[in-house]
């Protein structure tokens, strides 16, 4: 280590005017105890063919980063969402948004990644330190130091001597800013009563009750789901199974006669009143009630019905009250019955908000829960 002598010896006059930045840059690191072993700059004549050939690879990969960015807000923006139903080929583009999304952003940093990578392998000096640790408060004299280093760092960017790099890097860093706020755009449209009204509300179909309907369209009867069995049904109206009525996603359950009975026992007052359970079916949401993931998969012999994000576990024969994992309310129940053509229908919507809390809530008559 150092002497405190040598270091007394050695104390520049940071007052000298033939001091250089360089020359107090060089003090700065003496007085932290940090010696140069080497510097030497990566091109020591400037504007040299081969710096600038350099400046303008890095200038591409930040301009590349921010074309990605842009895509990424224009696939964000523009970009066909919602599933129109059964569509194949070219018509199914929608389904490329989340793909398009995740190259665009990725491709976007990787870029930027790539740009900065370049620049400090490729133009900043080569520098080796070592330093001494010490300990000690910030007087003022290394506080000028501290700010001479910083000023010679910002000298070996060499920013100030290549506006190219600059204006690229703006370029790149300013779409990928855009990029990060772009998806906070989806927050801004006023989400009305869908958080309280579902797809099988009668006003979605002119006061009428709503039939219930695979993906394809066609219409449920009891015949078509087997003892034990689940299906996952839709209102059938139009754009039942898309995305403008996602929060309508119900899975109906054929129960074993055994376990209907043990359910009607267990069933809340709210659900008792609404003869929700017709003979053996019995319709849940399918939305979890934890981060709003599908809970679908159903394990009669047990009678869990399992969401596979976070493991959350509902009892199907007692209301789906959470009975494992990080979900904390029961999925709501879809009163349901069988209309005199043979076709499910809910006799009324679900009788309180589907998927996770959110904030005020209504009080609705799930307070009976225990």
């Amino acid at each position: 280590m150092v002497s405190e002598n040598k270091k007394d010896s050695e104390r520049v006059d940071l007052n000298d005017p033939k001091l250089t930045r360089f020359d107090i840059y060089k003090e700065a690191l003496r007085k932290d105890d940090i010696e140069i072993l080497h510097y030497e700059p990566r091109f020591p004549t400037p504007g040299t063919k081969e710096e600038k050939r350099m400046e303008r690879i890095v200038a591409m990969m930040f301009v590349l980063a921010g074309l990605f960015a842009l895509g990424f807000v224009a696939v964000m923006a523009f970009w066909p969402w919602e599933y129109p139903g059964e569509v194949t080929g070219w018509d199914a583009w929608f389904k490329w948004q989340t793909p398009m999304l995740g190259i665009t952003l990725g491709l976007s940093l990787a870029f930027f990644g790539i740009g900065i990578l370049t620049w400090a392998k490729k133009l900043l000096p080569v520098e080796e330190f070592v330093q001494d640790r010490h300990d000690g408060g910030s007087s003022m004299e290394d506080r000028k130091l501290a700010e001479a280093t910083i000023y010679n760092m910002t000298e070996d960017i060499g920013l100030k001597r290549r506006p190219l790099l600059k204006k690229a890097f703006l370029f790149g860093a300013a779409p990928l800013g855009l990029a990060a706020v772009a998806p906070l755009g989806g927050l801004i449209k006023d989400p009305g009563d869908s958080l309280t009204k579902t797809g099988f509300h009668p006003d979605h179909n002119d006061g009428q009750p709503v039939r219930l309907m695979n993906m394809d369209g066609s219409q449920l009867r009891p015949d078509m789901v087997s003892v034990g069995g689940q299906v996952t049904a839709f209102p059938a109206i139009p754009g039942g199974a898309t995305n403008k009525y996602a929060n309508s996603s119900t899975l109906l359950i054929h129960l074993r006669d055994d376990d209907a009975a043990e359910l009607r026992e267990n069933l809340y007052p709210m659900y008792r009143d609404a003869d929700a359970v017709w003979g053996n079916f019995v319709a849940y949401s399918k939305i979890c009630t934890h981060v709003g993931c599908p809970a679908s998969l159903y394990e009669q012999h047990t009678h869990r019905l399992l969401c596979p994000c976070h493991q959350s576990q509902f009892n199907v024969v007692d209301n789906a009250a959470p009975v494992f994992g990080p979900a904390a309310r029961h999925l709501p129940m879809l009163p349901i019955s069988v209309d005199e053509e043979g076709y499910f229908y809910a006799t009324q919507d679900y009788l309180i908000p589907v998927g996770p809390a959110y904030w005020n809530r209504p009080s609705l008559p799930e307070e009976v829960e225990e």
